[in-house]
């Protein structure tokens, strides 16, 4: 699939804290834990075998907070199969006590239908679970 993300890292402050993070959200939306030591860890989403999507956290080099607003990832967007999809992974996310940026709404500015939950992992990185048809 030309043109498709093969995969993204993403730099944390605390591995074991973003790694749990990571297994709850990651987890949700179909991708397993592949690989966990002192350098990182990886989620490898598959179909029939076949890598779609990796997803990698690695040790940041310094504490610094992050600020989408500066050069860099603004914010990760993935899929959801539906609004329920979308509602189910705010209640886990609850569950995580997970920090909720935008609660599950619709959000007509970004087209008709587009229905999604805003939040952040541990270290601030805006990500969205979004069912737009």
């Amino acid at each position: 699939m030309r043109g498709a993300v093969h995969h993204i890292d993403l730099t944390v402050i605390d591995l074991a804290r973003s790694g749990a993070f990571y297994d709850q959200v990651l987890g949700f939306l179909g991708y397993r834990r592949t690989r966990n030591d002192a350098v990182g860890s990886n989620w490898e989403l598959r179909d029939d075998g076949r890598l779609i999507c990796e997803v990698d956290i690695r040790a940041a080099r310094s504490d610094r907070a992050h600020d989408r607003y500066t050069a860099g990832l603004h914010h990760l967007a993935w899929h959801a199969e539906s609004r329920a999809d979308v509602d189910r992974l705010h209640e886990r996310l609850l569950a995580m006590d997970a920090r909720i940026l935008d609660a599950p709404a619709d959000y007509p500015q970004y087209g008709a239908g587009y229905y999604a939950v805003f939040f952040a992992d541990p270290d601030g990185l805006k990500l969205e679970f979004v069912h737009w048809p």
